[in-house]
């Protein structure tokens, strides 16, 4: 183990070299003849002549390939990686984000390093630092290649349901550098879908004593409904070339990097001819790559296959293009509620089909009940993709649904009317907000937002009303504010899709930092303010022991406000779990013009699970979670707000504080939260739950 630092291509002050990327997609386990007899895809059948029984085992039907050639460049300090996109054959993948997740950057796997990544999960590597505290080791026998004596490892789990690996690897016996290595995930540990897997790099000498990665394979058995039905079979090829390291030249292309780490594309990656991929290719493509591109210009042909591709898109996404316009999602067409009764929506939006820059959204609802319109118009013109920036123009009339993520679950949905708690009231309010908002991401990771916006609440039911907050100034519920939002997101994992971002986090935490004044005597506001929030979130490997979320957050407001402009603790009246609030707490429950809370997840893995038979076999997992605010409210909004028999209440400096810990992984899909409210202890004539049970489900390695 001391001699790992050596051999691992990190310990270099810099390296680079051409990488050549492959990844194969094949269908297995196809039951033919029922498939045949299946009228809704028999005029897809021709596909089945194409099913290799030979090369394998098991047969199977190519069904996609994708190819990517690069330069990839490494410096160790100051820390800087570039990778350059030369060419690529994604078939009928064009989104530049997706492209840049395709070739080294993302895929780099260094067995050398202490935990090894498998999907989303943290495999304890049989080189960790302490290795022998997971791992059985045998030496098998020795063998002499091209003069150099090497020796047979096999190594096997100590222990079992851990995530480790069983396998063996070659080591030269004098540099004690690893020569070829298998690497198989151990027969239970926690991981889903997965049947089989395996890992292979082998490394090749490129001076007398540097043994260098020249060729990686990963191929992964993928099975979510059953080893015995159709799965997927991925096979992931990378071959390295042109490797150079300590090279003053690799600091001079990387001094050109706008950030630490960045991928760029070469024009026209997509358009390379055939030609230039037979000579620059580092191998020939199998029988089963080449026959890929065969089915899928036949299929791209077939107008069958098109029109169920792009019902299966839709499903999943819920949305779909026709031409350069965007509808949906489908599933806000549909939901009910107490107020508005059945509830219509239906989503509007270009892509980018009509224009690069102009982004028109817009939605259209309508309640049966209270028999109103409402909607939301937005306007935006982007400037630049990467790094971000944009102006946009927004109205929005609707109901406020309480959503503050986009993971988390609102009530304008369709699900929202299944999972609603029993006995609790329903608050309805509506706001009418007119928003200009100027945006620009800047390359270091820094995010800066500027915000004028004018809101108008109207509450509807067990709400107080306007008529309760008289003002000398303007319209009740009525604010005109600025905001000036700041947000630092070092090395964070963007991808992109029509006008939409998805962010798949940071290694890093990420602060946000924003500043918001009020003025009155515009567009008819009413209230003078300052209001300061900060929020730090990080998503912690704590290997082998899983992952914590951690979000810090707290703020104060400086002036007397009505309850709809101070910090409405976040509560949840679902049965479904709502990861970003308080479950056990109402919406509305407790006001407040300063607070500081915390928000903590510990996802063990199997945890205690893996030594209980059943349990291990059945890939439960462990988990905690504590949430906590501590806050008040000042006398002079308590005087203000304190209305009527409404239910505001104020923590008067005490703390709020949720426990909770369950099941995770149930049918490798449900999760079964069990949730405390410890504190405060509430008043001898308040009914509250002290303990509730919440459901969940999610998608997970």
């Amino acid at each position: 183990m001391k001699y790992k630092a050596l051999h691992d291509r990190f310990h270099w002050n810099n390296f680079s070299y051409e990488i050549y990327n492959k990844l194969e997609l094949d269908l297995e386990n196809l039951n033919t003849e029922k498939l045949k007899k299946n009228k809704l895809l028999k005029p897809l059948n021709f596909v089945l002549d194409y099913i290799d029984s030979t090369s394998e085992e098991k047969p199977f039907l190519p069904a996609y390939l994708i190819e990517t050639l690069s330069d990839y460049y490494y410096q160790k300090s100051p820390h800087k990686v570039k990778e350059v996109i030369k060419a690529t054959k994604t078939n009928g993948i064009d989104n530049e984000s997706v492209i840049k997740q395709l070739g080294g950057m993302y895929q780099n796997i260094d067995v050398y390093s202490n935990f090894i990544p498998v999907f989303d999960k943290q495999f304890i590597s049989p080189f960790n630092d302490n290795g022998s505290s997971y791992y059985n080791f045998k030496l098998l026998d020795t063998q002499y290649l091209s003069k150099k004596r090497l020796v047979h490892l096999r190594f096997t789990p100590k222990h079992k349901g851990q995530d480790v690996f069983e396998g063996d690897c070659w080591v030269h016996d004098t540099t004690y550098a690893i020569q070829k290595i298998t690497l198989r995930p151990a027969v239970d540990a926690n991981i889903n879908f997965i049947s089989g897997l395996s890992l292979i790099q082998e490394f090749k000498l490129v001076n007398d004593s540097t043994w260098f990665l020249y060729k990686d394979k990963f191929v992964a058995d993928i099975s979510p409904i059953g080893n015995k039905k159709i799965s997927l079979k991925g096979r992931k090829t990378t071959t390295y070339k042109n490797v150079h390291f300590n090279d003053s030249t690799i600091a001079k292309e990387l001094d050109e990097n706008k950030k630490a780490e960045e991928v760029s594309l070469l024009p026209n990656v997509l358009d390379k001819p055939d030609s230039f991929w037979k000579k620059n290719r580092h191998e020939e493509l199998s029988k089963s790559e080449k026959t890929v591109y065969v089915v899928l210009d036949t299929l791209e042909k077939n107008p069958v296959y098109i029109h169920y591709r792009n019902a299966v898109a839709f499903i999943f996404s819920g949305t779909k293009d026709i031409g350069n316009i965007r509808i949906g999602p489908w599933y806000y067409w549909l939901s009910d509620n107490i107020w508005e009764g059945p509830r219509m929506r239906f989503d509007l939006s270009t892509n980018k089909d009509f224009d690069k820059h102009w982004y028109f959204n817009n939605y259209l609802a309508y309640g049966f009940n209270d028999q109103k319109f409402k909607g939301r118009a937005e306007i935006r013109y982007e400037f630049h993709r990467t790094p971000w920036s944009y102006v946009s123009l927004s109205y929005r009339n609707d109901l406020d649904n309480g959503q503050m993520y986009t993971d988390q679950l609102g009530t304008d949905n369709i699900f929202a009317t299944i999972f609603r708690r029993p006995n609790i009231p329903y608050k309805f309010q509506n706001v009418e907000e007119k928003k200009l908002e100027i945006f620009k991401e800047t390359n270091k990771g820094f995010a800066f937002g500027l915000i004028a916006s004018s809101k108008q609440y109207n509450a509807l039911m067990n709400l107080p009303g306007k008529e309760l907050f008289p003002t000398t100034t303007g319209r009740a519920f009525n604010n005109f504010e600025t905001s000036f939002r700041i947000r630092y997101a070092y090395l964070e994992r963007i991808v992109a899709e029509n006008f939409d971002r998805t962010s798949f986090g940071s290694d890093y935490p990420i602060v946000e930092l924003k500043y918001t004044h009020g003025f009155p005597g515009i567009l008819n506001s009413s209230y003078q303010y300052d209001k300061i929030d900060f929020s730090v979130s990080h998503y912690l490997k704590v290997s082998p022991y899983g992952v914590m979320y951690i979000n810090l957050f707290g703020g104060k407001i400086f002036g007397t406000l009505p309850y709809n402009f101070l910090q409405i603790a976040p509560g949840n009246e679902l049965y479904y779990y709502n990861k970003y609030a308080f479950n056990l707490m109402n919406r509305f429950e407790f006001l407040n013009d300063k607070y500081l809370g915390f928000n903590i997840e510990h996802n063990f893995g199997p945890g205690l699970f893996r030594f209980i038979p059943l349990t291990r076999k059945w890939k439960f997992r462990q988990f905690w979670s504590a949430k906590g605010v501590a806050g008040n409210l000042s006398d002079a909004n308590k005087q203000l707000n304190y209305v009527g028999n409404y239910p505001f209440k104020s923590l008067d400096g005490k703390t709020y504080l949720e426990l909770g810990t369950g099941v995770d992984n149930i049918f490798k899909l449900f999760r079964i939260d069990l949730v405390w409210r410890v504190a405060p202890q509430p008043a001898p004539t308040e009914t509250i739950n002290h303990f509730g049970i919440f459901g969940s489900f999610r998608l997970s390695f």
